[in-house]
């Protein structure tokens, strides 16, 4: 199915659930379907809710070894959400659960988003709960000092800060994936606060980690406010090369229907694109990518010609950017944040719509001025999961990996949720 490129002027669920006991690693690899193109579909790990987690609500994170590093929800030794290590091991692989969270006041809950991999080579990453105000938290989780000898080996967390801070006038709800600049300072935004504006809650915010004297402290960078400035950033950032940071805001703009942002390191921010609905999407919530020209990639989660979201370009020109319509998606489909291969075809997955109604993972492909959509695979809520939530990982050999968070094992409501793979 061809849609052509038009040009336009225009967190989920609880974080707490049932659960039973489940070994400290679990290997499962279940060939799910084979699609009329070719593409397998295999389950590399199905969640259990017990050690090992439930219900992952972010994407992937690989090393330079291949090994994959992601979060869940849920579950864990504490029910409020796992690190984990997934690593290939002959012909399957291996989860090994690396810290698990454990709430209350000096601790997250619920992590939502990825980990990344700072300059240290350690991992950082958000909650969206937990903290002494229940806010959320950022951390940083280092490897053991010494070789472990152990089968499964703990690694140490350290909360860096707690949402909100009362002294910075914080924010609340951090959900997007962190970025480091080239001085090592980590950028996030949160969702809402501070302030009462944008729906009583507060319009969001773009925060910084400085490290100094051995910890950290974070400083507001940006708050934002009513339309028609951009509101409610769920997506996080991501850096060009003259040290810009771009964004996505589900509301605000000149139409209160989302905006695309561009901010300065010093905090001077300007919206880009504002969204108007039906012709080019509504609440974008994902994350941005860049292609090698510098033009920019996305998703609204909503809008569009079918109520499903849209797939949308940003090309700079003029001195501003221009919007294409790549994809308008089926109703509800609620797109996740791309990824694009080099030779510039895009993947994703959807949390609704498919050929079951339970999400997809789909590839939009530059074809005779337009752009194909092709389902890699449709998610059936049984053993191959259901409802994925993020965005794909891709490898050098083309293979796609990613997290679905609901079906598969029922330790869990509505299912614990599974890691998997598409071959091409």
């Amino acid at each position: 199915m061809t849609n052509p490129a038009q040009h336009s002027t225009s967190g989920l669920g609880s974080f707490k659930t049932l659960a039973f006991a489940t070994a400290l690693f679990c290997v499962l690899t279940i060939v799910a379907t084979q699609s009329a193109e070719g593409q397998t579909f295999t389950v590399l790990h199905s969640f259990n809710g017990g050690d090992d987690g439930g219900h992952p609500l972010s994407g992937l994170t690989m090393d330079r070894a291949g090994n994959f590093y992601g979060t869940a929800s849920d579950g864990g030794a504490h029910q409020s959400g796992t690190v984990f290590k997934l690593t290939h091991s002959g012909a399957g692989w291996t989860l090994n659960p690396l810290y698990s969270f454990a709430g209350g006041n000096n601790d997250g809950i619920g992590p939502a988003a990825r980990v990344v991999f700072g300059p240290n080579g350690s991992l950082y990453g958000t909650t969206a709960g937990g903290g002494p105000f229940g806010y959320g938290t950022i951390f940083n989780l280092r490897p053991p000092a010494k070789a472990c000898g152990k089968v499964l080996c703990t690694w140490t967390e350290t909360v860096l800060h707690t949402f909100p801070d009362p002294v910075g006038s914080d924010g609340f709800f951090p959900t997007g994936d962190l970025i480091f600049d080239q001085t090592g300072s980590i950028y996030g935004t949160a969702q809402f606060g501070p302030g009462n504006g944008c729906y009583g809650n507060g319009c969001g915010m773009v925060y910084k980690m400085t490290s100094s004297g051995g910890g950290w402290s974070e400083s507001v960078v940006y708050r934002f406010g009513e339309a028609p400035d951009a509101n409610i950033p769920e997506g996080g950032l991501i850096l060009d090369q003259s040290g810009d940071f771009y964004g996505t805001a589900c509301f605000g703009g000149s139409h209160n229907h989302g905006a695309v942002f561009q901010m300065t390191a010093s905090g001077t921010e300007h919206v880009i694109y504002s969204f108007q609905a039906q012709s080019d999407g509504k609440c974008p919530a994902a994350g941005l990518i860049f292609n090698p020209a510098g033009n920019l990639y996305s998703t609204a989660s909503d809008g569009g010609v079918n109520s499903g979201g849209t797939a949308f370009e940003l090309m700079p020109s003029n001195g501003g950017w221009k919007f294409v319509l790549l994809y308008s998606f089926d109703f509800h489909a609620l797109p996740s944040t791309l990824a694009r291969d080099n030779t510039g075809n895009l993947y994703g997955t959807t949390y609704t719509a498919g050929a079951f109604g339970y999400g997809a993972v789909f590839e939009l492909t530059p074809s005779h001025g337009g752009w194909e959509y092709t389902s890699l695979h449709d998610f059936t809520n049984g053993s191959d999961g259901a409802n994925p939530a993020a965005g794909v990982a891709l490898d050098a050999n083309g293979n796609v990996y990613g997290t679905a968070s609901q079906g598969a094992a029922q330790g869990c409501i509505l299912g614990c949720g599974v890691v998997w793979e598409v071959t091409p």
